[in-house]
């Protein structure tokens, strides 16, 4: 699946699986991720960067992955399996996760780190 969300004039951030197949750009570096310990962020290990879809740019095919109550495509590189981002089903959702373990290590050290709780449905913070 290829996808073109939103255009920017000027991205700031890129994001790139490993085989550089998929590229993602968002306006920002972020400043805070999520680790959350569900059934599924737990075995992805993604770090997510949250951002209007509008604003972020995906280049290269992906495949997905839609699980559980079916609001959400997770996204992989269709050549090396990164997962890239995840993605609304609902078309008017403003809020799309990108990887930002897919982003330069020095952008993810320096954001900060939100853990929340997936794994007990609560999605309190644990920090």
């Amino acid at each position: 699946m290829a996808s073109g969300h939103g255009k920017l004039a000027a991205m700031t951030t890129t994001a790139t699986c490993h085989c550089g197949a998929v590229t993602i750009e968002v306006p920002t570096a972020p400043t805070q991720v999520t680790s959350c310990n569900c059934s599924i962020c737990r075995r992805l290990g993604g770090l997510w960067a949250y951002y209007d879809p509008s604003a972020v740019r995906v280049v290269g095919e992906t495949s997905r992955y839609r699980w559980g109550d079916k609001t959400l495509d997770i996204h992989h590189c269709a050549t090396c399996g990164c997962t890239t981002h995840w993605s609304p089903v609902d078309p008017t959702s403003k809020r799309m996760g990108v990887n930002a373990r897919l982003m330069d290590p020095a952008i993810v050290g320096a954001a900060r780190v939100k853990r929340v709780d997936g794994a007990a449905d609560t999605w309190a913070t644990i920090d």
